[in-house]
């Protein structure tokens, strides 16, 4: 039995309609992740710029942006570690911060650079070694035990702190930095599932509190241990 005229034409236009969320949806999500970076690029250019200086070491690849000294200060915030306590930049000023952001429900791509991180500071002697804010990229998931079993099931460095918050708090310090994230959120066998897309970025913050690299996943210990040892040597 064929289908009626009106009847293709309805399923068509249904079909039409999905494709385009569907197609829509990619452009956002593309749109986050490269936009970030395209407006980090942006910025690098009217900030003084700088190549990595001195002999990179065997294999280590630079970062795609870096700044000279003094010429961009990293915007503070106030946020809750996972013990409740509180955190900011200002007071880790005298000693190098890695800076990054971080899904605590994530199980791909941020529990790699977790380890890439903790390798970073477990090579470097006790005196010289960076302290690393780990900003929550999903409010949904930055309830504490989530936060402690992290920190167990990556093996976490003690210098590791996360930096948890209100969802307009959290906001506004992705855009101070430029984080792109994205939430889609849908039910599945009536359970309400938040998917986070997040830009994988790792900011090098100088003792003196001002950007000195920025480093998009993946990248390796070594590549930024050289950026570290760059700047103790400035």
């Amino acid at each position: 039995m064929s289908a009626s005229p009106s009847s293709v034409a309805g399923r068509s236009r249904r079909a039409s309609r999905r494709f385009r969320w569907l197609f829509w949806g990619a452009v956002v999500l593309l749109g986050v992740l490269v936009g970030s970076l395209v407006a980090l690029l942006q910025v690098s250019r009217r900030s003084a710029l700088v190549p990595p200086a001195g002999v990179m070491a065997v294999g280590a690849q630079a970062p795609p942006v870096s700044w000279a000294a003094g010429t961009r200060r990293a915007p503070d915030f106030r946020l809750v570690d996972q013990a409740g306590g509180r955190v900011s930049l200002t007071t880790y000023r005298g000693r190098p911060v890695i800076l990054t952001f971080i899904d605590p429900l994530c199980r791909n791509f941020c529990p790699l650079e977790a380890k890439q991180l903790n390798e970073l500071v477990r090579i470097l002697p006790p005196r010289s070694r960076p302290a690393i804010l780990a900003v929550s990229v999903n409010v949904y998931g930055d309830a504490r035990t989530h936060l402690r079993q992290d920190m167990a099931k990556w093996r976490v460095v003690p210098q590791w702190r996360w930096a948890v918050g209100g969802g307009s708090e959290l906001a506004r310090v992705w855009r101070r930095y430029q984080i792109g994230v994205l939430v889609r959120t849908k039910k599945i066998a009536g359970v309400t599932v938040h998917e986070i897309s997040h830009t994988e970025a790792a900011y090098v913050i100088d003792r003196r509190g001002y950007e000195r690299a920025l480093f998009l996943w993946p990248f390796r210990a070594q590549d930024v241990l050289v950026t570290l040892r760059r700047l103790a040597s400035s």
